[in-house]
């Protein structure tokens, strides 16, 4: 089993099967629009604009799980993270990464990669999972892990 096996609902609201992705390096990001990580936007794009034609993808994906910090429509989101940090990587319809309700993607990620003292369960927005060209989880990256901090494992798969 990989990440191709799952698919999700992009910010408009086509399916996507996971599996268009295969070949590429993803980072797969749960992300927030009024958190105070959201300035990470800036930094993602900046990586997927640098990265991308060797072979990098971001994908996010809003939650509002946390603090109610992603309250917005799909519209809401999509034109906020265009207007303001001018993301034109991927963008997914809003989901939840823990209890019931999780997306399988996520749960899937929890599984493979574990956060801190070996926890399953995602503390926050913007914790990051690095995936490498044959759709294994390689690594778990916390809120506070900047994208710039990441760019030379992300590299090193590309």
């Amino acid at each position: 089993m990989s990440v191709y096996d799952f698919s999700a609902t992009d910010i408009n609201g086509k399916e996507v099967v996971l599996k268009h992705y295969q070949g590429k390096v993803l980072l797969i990001v749960n992300t927030a629009s009024k958190c105070g990580f959201t300035p990470q936007f800036e930094g993602l794009e900046q990586l997927f604009s640098e990265l991308s034609e060797q072979g990098l993808v971001v994908l996010g994906f809003p939650c509002n799980q946390f603090g109610s910090q992603e309250p917005g429509s799909e519209q809401n989101i999509q034109e906020f993270c265009q207007l303001n940090y001018g993301v034109s990587f991927p963008m997914f319809s809003k989901i939840e990464v823990n209890g019931g309700g999780a997306h399988p993607l996520f749960n899937y990620l929890k599984k493979q990669a574990k956060g801190a003292l070996g926890s399953k369960s995602i503390k926050w927005n913007f914790t990051k999972f690095l995936i490498n060209r044959e759709g294994d989880v390689v690594r778990r990256y916390g809120s506070v892990d900047k994208p710039e901090a990441i760019k030379k494992d992300i590299q090193a798969l590309l």
